[in-house]
Order: C-alpha cells, then sequence, then structure tokens
C-alpha cells in the first residue's frame, strides 16, 4: 500500500479505501490496466498528505453544489449530484451507498443527475478505489475491479462516497467504523456509517455550505 500523492502542478488531491495517488483529470473509460493489485490493502495507517486530500476533495465538492445553489437560492436542500454512467458495473453498489449515505444524514442529499457534482468511474489499477479532486469545484470516484472484488463492494463504494461527503480515512478504525476502509480486512462486511461518522457529515453539511458561499 502507498502513501498517497498530492500533485500540486495540476491542483490534484487524491485519497483512497486502502491507498490513493492522485491523477489530476478523470480517467478514461478504457483506463489502462497495470500491474496486478497486492492481496491486501489492511496495512495503510494514513498520512498527513491524505488528510489534506480528504479536505480537499469534499472542500471542491461544496463549492460546485454552492454555485449551484447561489443560481436555485430557493432550494430546500442540499443536493450533491453525482453521474454513474462511466461505472455501469457498479451501479448496483452506487445506488445502495446512495440509499445508505441518504437513510443515514439530513442535512445533504445525493442524487443521479445532469451536471454533476462528481462522477464515478470504474476500471483496473493496482493501487485500488480513490476519490480525486482537481480543486476546481469538479471530481472523481475510481472504482477498481479487484478491489471489489476482494472487498465488500458496498462497502467500497460507501466508503469513497464518504470522502465525498467530507470524511477522512481512519484504518485503524473497527469494521464497524465506514471509513476505516480496508483496515478491518477483507472480511469486514458493514457498508454503514456508525454515529459519530452520520454526526460528522450532518455537521459539515450544515456549516460547510454557508462558509462556502462567503467565499465563492
Amino acid at each position: 500500500m502507498r502513501h498517497p500523492k498530492v500533485l500540486t502542478a495540476s491542483l490534484a488531491a487524491t485519497l483512497g479505501l486502502g491507498l490513493a495517488t492522485a491523477l489530476g483529470a478523470a480517467p478514461t473509460a478504457s483506463a489502462a490496466p497495470t500491474a496486478a493489485a497486492p492481496s491486501g490493502y489492511a496495512a495503510y495507517a494514513g498520512s498527513a498528505e491524505e488528510a489534506k486530500a480528504n479536505k480537499a476533495f469534499f472542500e471542491a465538492v461544496v463549492k460546485s453544489v454552492a454555485e449551484k445553489r447561489a443560481a436555485n437560492p430557493g432550494a430546500a436542500a442540499v443536493t450533491v449530484v453525482y453521474s454513474a454512467a462511466n461505472a455501469p458495473t457498479f451501479r448496483t453498489q452506487i445506488a445502495r451507498s446512495t440509499q445508505i449515505w441518504n437513510s443515514s444524514v439530513v442535512n445533504v442529499r445525493l442524487v443521479e443527475g445532469s451536471n454533476p457534482d462528481f462522477r464515478y468511474y470504474e476500471g483496473n489499477d493496482s493501487r485500488g478505489s480513490y476519490a480525486s479532486t482537481d480543486g476546481h469545484g469538479r471530481g472523481y470516484i475510481f472504482l477498481d475491479y479487484r478491489q471489489n472484488q476482494q472487498y465488500n463492494s458496498t462497502r467500497v463504494t460507501a466508503h469513497e462516497t464518504g470522502h465525498v461527503l467530507g470524511l477522512p480515512d481512519h484504518y485503524s478504525g473497527p469494521c464497524s467504523e465506514l471509513m476505516s476502509g480496508g483496515g478491518p480486512g477483507t472480511s469486514c462486511q458493514n457498508a454503514q456509517p456508525n454515529s459519530q461518522e452520520r454526526a460528522r457529515v450532518d455537521q459539515l453539511w450544515r456549516y460547510g455550505l454557508a462558509s462556502a458561499f462567503k467565499t465563492s
């Protein structure tokens, strides 16, 4: 498992389930296969760079949402729009993770639609699944085929979506903690955020959007 790398030249920030590496631009549908992924992702302990990447992704999504809300100030709820068009293999898992988060928090809602705040992609990457942003309000989640075969795929998707909602990785946490990612190993089947994670997301979206309006 590698440490994430922040590519400041392209303002890319990346974070992952059990590892992360910045790619900058969104991957193509036919992403080139790389070397086989390692058999496990459990040893990673996180880093300051990854914490920074988590924050950057959340801020990019909030900025995108705030700009659209400014054009429609009467909207009652904070809605984050995604596209799953480039990840057809994982449509079921994406739908499940969306349902999980929408039933877990009250201050933000995920919906599929046009003009998305972020997109899902799929493909082969030895670095596994991750979330990435260019720092300008555009981001994506990449879902790796092999990692999703090794781990509970809905957990992988819900975990990466957690980054969109502002949560950092915490690989040393128990299986009951969604953002512990690959830390508890492949036997962990939990795809639900715990009470602390739910409360944190609600707090972030209660105050984060207001802050974004002040600076956008």
